[in-house]
């Protein structure tokens, strides 16, 4: 695990007291033996204090180290070791009391011997950790106290010269104390600052994961949907194939069929037959290219309007009505779903007004008008009435209309139907001409 910045204040928060006591003592010793048993004794008293000070404040520490270290709630790190956050002037009553018995001890042992302010020195560091914003300042100048009269001889002073050197470096350590302390605490706000930050970018993080982990759900339930609804939809097209093609070819099969029975002589009957025969093996085909996904035979080799003229004519052969087929508008080349669906939506026309019209006569209009393409189909059969249930059924059983709709929306489109009872049909499909 790399170091951080944090780590040596943590160890010298902990450690540097401890140090600080012993060098101080070490010093002291040697350079005055102390040889008075008064004070030798006062002295070592005092030190020992300040060890089981130290002492009770590690140990105080350790009991709260668990939640005085890591990460707070706030997303604020704790750092510089236990019971130090790095947040000037975020101290509690047990720091400020450990503070102000280390500092009175360091101060009564500099009276002893002013190498002792080696110790009191650690105030310097810690004060803004351990006081309030509003005493932190007086902390620091309490240890310049100590400092000064130490640099300037001892405490207290005991001439006028050295009240005046007390003075001075009073001042200097002041200043000193106040500035570094200001230093050190704007450093320790960008600190908190890039914590801060530090820990609001961990949270977007961690809502980016959670929404990338809901995309990739909705990723696949779209993924789900689009299967279900492509199966759904070919469902629908091999439906519309099936009623279009199959359907369609096996009516006019039976219809044939039921005239061949009908009529007393064999050649016409012969002429029914055929026509059945050649019904089944087109809807056979058809059927084939609908599994396939392919376009009508009737667009295999020609184009729209020449697949349509066919169609009609076929158409009224088979059922005798006069029909008539016409092109308006310049020819223009058609995508092959479009001219699929106007050529399946112009034979189901027919065939409905094959089965339910009774029409004498029929036309059928291809239109190419500007970005457009209509197909017309009209005949003059009886006619229902739209808004009534049973016509409406009758009408559009199965897929019929329905299905005559549903083709010409996917292409974006619309089919209307004109009609009234005795007044015929009419049915219209407008469809783009880009559509795809």
């Amino acid at each position: 695990m790399p170091i951080t910045v944090e780590e040596p204040w943590r160890l010298f928060y902990r450690w540097g007291p401890y140090a600080l006591l012993a060098v101080a003592t070490c010093i002291a010793v040697a350079a005055d033996p102390l040889t008075e048993g008064t004070r030798f004794t006062a002295a070592g008293t005092l030190v020992a204090a300040g060890l089981l000070l130290q002492l009770g404040w590690d140990r105080y520490n350790r009991r709260t180290e668990a939640e005085t270290t890591g990460t707070a709630e706030d997303g604020v790190p704790h750092v510089a070791g236990p019971g130090f956050r790095l947040v000037p002037g975020a101290a509690g009553p047990v720091s400020v009391a450990y503070f102000l018995l280390r500092t009175g001890l360091a101060f009564t042992l500099t009276l002893f011997n002013p190498f002792f302010s080696i110790y009191a020195s650690v105030g310097f560091f810690d004060a803004v950790h351990l006081l309030p914003r509003r005493l932190f300042r007086a902390g620091l100048l309490a240890v310049a106290v100590i400092m000064a009269g130490a640099q300037s001889g001892g405490l207290p002073p005991s001439s006028l010269v050295q009240w005046v050197a007390f003075a001075g470096l009073f001042g200097l350590n002041a200043g000193l104390a106040v500035l570094f302390s200001h230093l050190g605490a704007m450093e320790a706000e960008k600190a908190v600052e890039r914590a801060a930050t530090i820990a609001e970018l961990a949270r977007a993080n961690q809502r980016l994961e959670q929404a990338l982990a809901e995309n990739a759900a909705l990723q696949a339930q779209l993924l789900l949907q689009a299967r279900e609804a492509g199966i759904a939809d070919e469902r629908r097209r091999l439906a519309a194939e099936i009623h279009d093609t199959i359907a369609q070819g096996l009516t006019g099969v039976v219809t044939q069929l039921q005239a061949a029975h009908a009529v007393p002589d064999r050649e016409a009957a012969e002429v029914h037959l055929r026509r059945a025969a050649d019904l089944a093996r087109h809807s056979l085909g058809e059927a084939r290219r609908s599994v396939r996904n392919l376009s009508p035979v009737a667009l295999e080799h020609d184009p729209l309007p020449e697949a349509l003229r066919k169609t009609v004519a076929d158409w009224a052969e088979r059922t005798g009505v006069d029909t008539r087929f016409t092109v308006t508008g310049a020819e223009r080349p058609l995508h092959d779903e479009v001219a699929a669906t106007l050529l399946r939506i112009a034979q189901e026309a027919l065939s409905n007004a094959a089965r339910h019209s009774g029409a004498g006569r029929a036309g059928v209009t291809l239109s190419y008008m500007g970005d457009e393409i209509t197909l017309d189909v009209r005949d003059d059969g009886r006619g229902f009435d739209p808004l009534s249930r049973p016509e409406r059924s009758r009408a559009e059983g199965g897929f019929g209309l329905d299905g005559m709709r549903a083709r010409a929306e996917r292409l974006t489109g619309s089919v209307t139907v004109e009609t009234a009872p005795g007044e015929g049909t009419a049915i219209s499909a407008r469809v783009p001409l880009g559509a795809p």
